[in-house]
């Protein structure tokens, strides 16, 4: 992977940490964007850090024309942002939290696709990898809005696997149940911690998803959890 340029989005999340180290681990250049975030986070040489406000399509643009213009080149993208909002019935569901979650996990996804997908095809083994969430195979009760655009995540990630086959270009969805993260034991302690997914685990698929061995993978959507 050392002559791979990686761009990250979330980079620096709970499980956004563990994919970017282990991208690093392997040599390539990796540009990690959140909306906040340093590069003495990962103080390696082969880190770069850009701020994104990935609500703003105009800055996404910006983002993904700066690596261009710095690297030369974009072989992989990992959209590892989302966000999560829960407890509400679809009738209970107000605007804000429909918006909230629109934006974190569809439309930014959206921005960052098709701003990225021009770069991915020219590298003419691209690979587009998105974190979605193993909630979204099936309903949920007061899960409606989160369910609902992570659904449409995967769909996008399957629709663009199609368009772009020609290019040599994959693409491909994780599905992760719930992680063993400092957010998710902050919100549901007194749980067993030791039954929850490693985002280690995660950052691990991701990462053999990149892969040049990886290229007869396209279109899918990979389920993963914990014991």
């Amino acid at each position: 992977m050392k002559d791979k340029v990686i761009f990250i989005t979330g980079a620096n999340g709970g499980l956004g940490t563990c994919v970017t180290k282990r991208f690093l681990d392997s040599g390539a250049k990796v540009i990690g964007a959140s909306r906040k975030i340093a590069k003495e986070e990962f103080p390696v040489a082969n880190f770069a850090a850009i701020q994104v406000d990935f609500r703003n399509d105009a800055a996404v643009r910006d983002a993904v024309d700066s690596i261009i213009r710095n690297y030369g080149r974009l072989d992989v993208l990992v959209h590892v942002l989302g966000g999560f909002a829960g407890g509400k019935s679809i009738a209970e569901t107000d605007d804000a939290t429909w918006n909230q979650m629109s934006a974190l996990n569809l439309n930014s996804a959206f921005s960052v696709f098709r701003a990225v997908i021009p770069q991915l095809r020219k590298s003419g083994s691209g690979r587009l990898i998105a974190i979605g969430s193993l909630t979204a195979t099936a309903p949920h009760a007061g899960l409606g809005a989160y369910v609902v655009f992570k659904t449409a995540l995967s769909v996008l990630v399957r629709t663009i696997a199609q368009e772009n086959r020609d290019a040599g270009m994959t693409a491909n969805i994780i599905l992760p149940g719930t992680m063993d993260t400092p957010a998710n034991r902050k919100s549901m302690p007194g749980t067993d911690f030791s039954k929850w997914l490693k985002p280690e685990e995660v950052a691990e698929l991701a990462f053999f998803l990149a892969q040049d061995s990886a290229a007869h993978l396209t279109g899918t959507e990979i389920p993963i959890d914990g014991k």
